[in-house]
């Protein structure tokens, strides 16, 4: 009979890599705060990755739970609606003309996220509330929402000036945290599948990204934002056309 007051060290394995989330998530404000602008993108990514991680270990270890669930929707909404928020504002509003403008357009993004995870959080509840149509996604996700807000900065690093397009800049994140509470389908990655004679060929393509994020970490992740973008109006046709099938 198993001892109640024990529990198993891979049951904490998920929740460890998500606290190690958050902390990447804390540090990326740290860099952001001290001037360190591309560390501190690089630990939002980092957080991405965990953020992946984790959900993939609680199942791969058969360890999901309630306390796992919350702490991760807790995380996300500090890693993808918080500090890209405060990093959007920082880097591109702060001490400027429209700074309240940025911090309203930050305001909205964090928000969105909110609302997003809490309406995650009442569909683990009730199966009337869906956030998955088949293989598609209902909205934006937190970490695709996250990259998208963040491309001004990635923008900006590729050599767009500070005081280019504020208002428009502000629009475009207010449009994207809109886009994470909205109904619009989204490809789901967890659920794609792929011929096995294509598998060389997205071996070789995944190996390409993973190159260029590493020698051309900006422009890359600004072609990967823009072709996500262009990807809504197809993935909306898709799921409808599915729907109606």
């Amino acid at each position: 009979m198993s001892n109640p007051s024990k529990i198993k060290l891979r049951h904490i394995v998920p929740s460890v890599v998500t606290v190690f989330a958050i902390c990447a998530g804390m540090t990326s404000l740290r860099m952001s705060l001290e001037g360190h602008l591309e560390m501190a993108l690089y630990f939002i990514l980092l957080a991405v990755f965990l953020d992946a991680a984790d959900g993939k270990l609680a199942r791969f270890l058969d360890t999901a739970s309630p306390f796992g669930a919350e702490l991760d929707t807790l995380a996300d909404f500090f890693n993808f609606g918080i500090v890209p928020g405060v990093l959007l504002y920082h880097t591109l509003y702060i001490d400027t003309a429209f700074a309240n403008l940025g911090w309203l357009a930050s305001l909205v993004l964090a928000v969105c996220c909110a609302l997003r995870l809490a309406r995650f959080n009442l569909a683990l509840d009730d199966s009337d509330i869906a956030l998955k149509k088949d293989e598609y996604f209902v909205g934006v996700p937190a970490p695709a929402l996250a990259c998208l807000a963040l491309m001004p900065i990635f923008m900006y690093l590729h050599g767009w000036e500070n005081s280019d397009f504020p208002v428009l800049r502000a629009i475009y994140i207010i449009g994207v945290g809109l886009l994470a509470v909205s109904t619009v389908p989204t490809y789901s990655i967890k659920h794609a599948s792929i011929k096995r004679s294509h598998l060389p060929i997205v071996v070789i393509a995944a190996m390409v990204l993973v190159v260029c994020l590493m020698v051309y970490p900006w422009p890359t992740l600004i072609i990967a934002n823009c072709l996500y973008l262009l990807s809504l109006p197809f993935s909306y046709r898709a799921q409808q056309r599915q729907t109606k099938g």
